[in-house]
């Protein structure tokens, strides 16, 4: 049965498919011919599929990712070209399923770990690594067995992750110190505070409820606080309707009071750009932000501040990570590609320009790396461990999608917290429990 979802998740975007093969777009590579085996001039060509735009985007990790391509094809020159495709995070899973269900699949994509890669370990869209990455010790320079945990199935590896990110609490330090606001360590200190900072005419908090799962993240951290095991939830053994949920949805439409009044259509990107623009004194996001609020205004390191989400012990966690694909013509170039972003090269600007937690036991310099990287570091030692993205933990994406949209449905008011817990315990009987 499960598989039988997969695999019609990834062909049910066959439709988006005749208008992808052969258009072109904005970094420069093509969608058609993803399948990346044709050779010109004695030169093998491989796709490189990534949820942003490599010419336009200010965010650093990207950047950083755009400068692995370059080196590679420099490197490479005569022998391996990498062609990248490029979307929008938004967009990127219809569009790569559109490519896998046409049979133009990339030779490396990005995926995020949990059921998202499942989707293209469970058909054999993905090619396990094990072999390449017990090749000249290229396992050996990962810090340890433990990064490849959410990237293995049935004991093979079928992704590399490239790097860790936190989600966290970013503030701004000036904003708070005007309002006499405290970083807050508990979920009364948290409304405690964003009370202070709105009384002093800032607007508290900016999200994007317009992107369902950063709407859900909050929701994540407060499930957390809540107990709620999900586990337990997917066996059966604990219910939705146990109250737990309904508390985290009540305390959500709490929160809600504080977020900027565009939160319902602002984009995860609109979102940010409020924060960094000064425009909101606290964002919840991944760490991953820091390159794009870095890039976009370096002044901004100066003022911003990190705290973990009060009232939880634990932190969210997450890593991009690269998949090759299992009818690639030319593993070995796509392997040697998947390696690139691994290397201390690229690990090092990882730490030192993207604000990310290298994967590798790379050395990088701190005292150039983003502040809010310390910070972040200082958050991962503090915290009593890691959990997923709730939309990424749940046994199937479309049930993670179905969480996210329920988040949203209590956030707009088109559905109670009551109603929010038995519409996630129907579906889960219906849709997760055996």
């Amino acid at each position: 049965m499960k598989k039988r979802r997969i695999l019609s998740t990834i062909m049910t975007a066959a439709m988006f498919a005749t208008t992808l093969v052969g258009c072109g777009n904005s970094s420069g590579g093509s969608t058609g011919n993803s399948g990346g085996s044709a050779k010109k001039d004695g030169v093998q060509e491989i796709t490189w599929m990534f949820w942003d735009d490599l010419n336009a985007t200010e965010d650093a990790i990207s950047l950083g990712f755009k400068e692995t391509i370059e080196r590679f094809n420099k490197d490479y020159e005569g022998k391996y070209h990498v062609k990248p495709i490029t979307t929008n995070l938004e967009e990127y899973y219809n569009k790569l399923n559109a490519l896998v269900s046409a049979g133009e699949t990339p030779d490396v994509f990005i995926v995020s770990p949990g059921p998202q890669l499942t989707d293209y370990v469970e058909p054999g869209v993905a090619a396990p690594l094990d072999e390449y990455l017990n090749k000249d010790g290229w396992k050996d320079t990962f810090t340890s067995d433990a990064v490849f945990s959410q990237q293995t199935y049935d004991g093979k590896i079928y992704a590399v992750p490239l790097n860790t990110a936190a989600a966290c609490c970013f503030y701004n330090t000036e904003m708070f110190e005007k309002a006499g606001a405290k970083v807050p360590t508990n979920w009364d200190e948290m409304i405690d505070t964003c009370e202070t900072l709105k009384k002093a005419g800032y607007t508290p908090v900016t999200i994007s409820a317009g992107t369902a799962w950063c709407l859900s993240m909050v929701a994540g951290y407060l499930c957390e606080a809540e107990g709620i095991e999900l586990p337990k939830l997917a066996d059966g053994s604990a219910s939705w309707e146990d109250g737990k949920l309904e508390n985290v949805c009540n305390k959500l439409v709490k929160f809600s009071e504080y977020f900027q009044r565009t939160a319902a259509g602002d984009t995860n990107d609109v979102a940010t750009a409020n924060f960094y623009n000064e425009e909101a004194a606290i964002l919840i996001q991944g760490s991953w932000v820091i390159g794009q609020m870095n890039g976009a205004n370096p002044d901004f390191e100066s003022k911003c501040g990190v705290f973990q989400f009060p009232g939880v012990e634990r932190v969210i966690a997450k890593s991009d990570s690269l998949c090759m694909s299992s009818t690639t013509k030319n593993p070995e170039a796509a392997a040697a590609l998947i390696k690139y972003f691994t290397d201390d090269i690229a690990q090092k600007y990882t730490a030192e320009k993207g604000g990310k937690i290298p994967v590798t036991k790379v050395q990088y310099d701190a005292s150039v790396a983003p502040k809010q990287l310390g910070y972040v570091m200082d958050v991962f030692s503090n915290a009593k461990g890691t959990f997923g993205f709730y939309n990424e933990s749940m046994p199937t994406t479309e049930t993670g999608a179905h969480f996210d949209d329920t988040m949203v449905a209590v956030f707009l008011g088109d559905m109670s917290p009551a109603d929010a817990a038995k519409d996630m315990e129907d579906y889960y009987k219906a849709n997760c429990r055996k």
